[in-house]
C-alpha cells in the first residue's frame, strides 16, 4: 500500500512526542553541578539517538504549568501521535498534579497512542521501542 507521497506504510516513521520539564524552570540546585543548557543540550542528544533510530520526534519541553497544558495540547493537535513519551522530571513528587493533567490530556487528545516513561534522557530511545 502506498501513500501520497510514495512511501509505503510500513516504512512510515513512528511519531512521537517526547515531553519533559524545560531545564530553565527547574531548581538550579536539582541540575547541580550542571547548567540548564548542559541539561537542555543533553536532552536533546539523547532524542537525536531516537531519531537516529528512525523515530520523528517532537520535543515539548513545558513550564511547571502555567502555559503546560496550553503547549501539550498545540502540539497533541498538530497530528496523530504513535507514542506519547513522558520525562523523569514530569513523574517527580513535585510535579505530579502537573504530570495527572497532562496526562489527562494525552487521554483526551491522543488516545490511541501509546505511552512510555524514560528515567533518564539516557534511556528515551529505550523506552520509546518498548511501545512503538
Amino acid at each position: 500500500m502506498r501513500t501520497g507521497t510514495g512511501e509505503s506504510l510500513a516504512m512510515m516513521k513512528k511519531r512521537v512526542l517526547a515531553l519533559g520539564l524545560d531545564p530553565a524552570v527547574v531548581d538550579p540546585a536539582v541540575l547541580a553541578p550542571f547548567t540548564a543548557a548542559q541539561v537542555g543540550a543533553f536532552i536533546e542528544a539523547q532524542l537525536a539517538r531516537a531519531r537516529e533510530r528512525g523515530y520523528e520526534i517532537d520535543s515539548c519541553l513545558v513550564d511547571l504549568g502555567r502555559t503546560a497544558e496550553a503547549s501539550v495540547a498545540q502540539r497533541l493537535d498538530s497530528g496523530p501521535f504513535d507514542c506519547v513519551m513522558f520525562g523523569a522530571g514530569l513523574r517527580a513528587p513535585d510535579s505530579l498534579l502537573l504530570f495527572e493533567k497532562l496526562l489527562n490530556l494525552v487521554h483526551q487528545r491522543a488516545p490511541g497512542a501509546r505511552i512510555c516513561f524514560n528515567t533518564t534522557p539516557a534511556d528515551s530511545a529505550e523506552a520509546i521501542a518498548r511501545w512503538v
